[in-house]
């Protein structure tokens, strides 16, 4: 089946596809719509009185990117830099910036009947950030709103539209 089959039956299933990627022991899905590009991580030039889970900005290709470390946004128990970590580079209000994480999955299509409601407990995530938990054989990812977190007020990063 070619690709244009296979993302028309998609739509018409309703299916979506997530970018999948680690942070910590955990696997976390976000929107591939959202994605612009995937990057390897170098460390951005760092900003005064920037909460700690910012850790800068980086120049790409003329654009300055806001960078938000989300092993430490989401209080992981370590945030170790290796040849995995990673910057996924979102496009968000048209806004661009990039996050931080362990290391990329792999692109994932899931039907609406593998997403579950994620269960109301306290985390680092507010709830309302959290889609849904989809599942897919043995896998459990939990999938984020990725623009509705970003936008949140503590983050400072995306203004909200009137």
């Amino acid at each position: 089946m070619s690709v244009i089959a296979k993302t028309a039956e998609g739509v018409a299933t309703g299916a979506r596809e997530y970018l999948t990627f680690r942070l910590d022991q955990e696997e976390y899905g976000i929107d591939i719509l959202k994605v612009q590009e995937i990057r390897g991580y170098e460390p951005p030039t760092r900003i005064a009185n920037a909460p700690e889970f910012i850790k800068g900005v980086v120049n790409l290709r003329g654009t300055i990117v806001p960078i938000v470390d989300m092993r430490l946004k989401f209080n992981c128990a370590q945030a170790e830099y290796n040849s995995f970590t990673v910057v996924i580079i979102l496009n968000l209000r048209n806004r661009v910036v990039g996050i931080v994480v362990d290391s990329v999955s792999d692109v994932m299509e899931l039907p609406p009947e593998a997403v579950r409601p994620a269960p109301g407990i306290e985390s680092a995530i507010d709830s309302g950030c959290i889609l849904g938990l989809g599942s897919v054989g043995e896998r459990m990812l939990i999938l984020l709103d990725i623009e509705k977190l970003m936008s949140n007020v503590d983050m400072g990063l995306v203004a909200e539209t009137e």
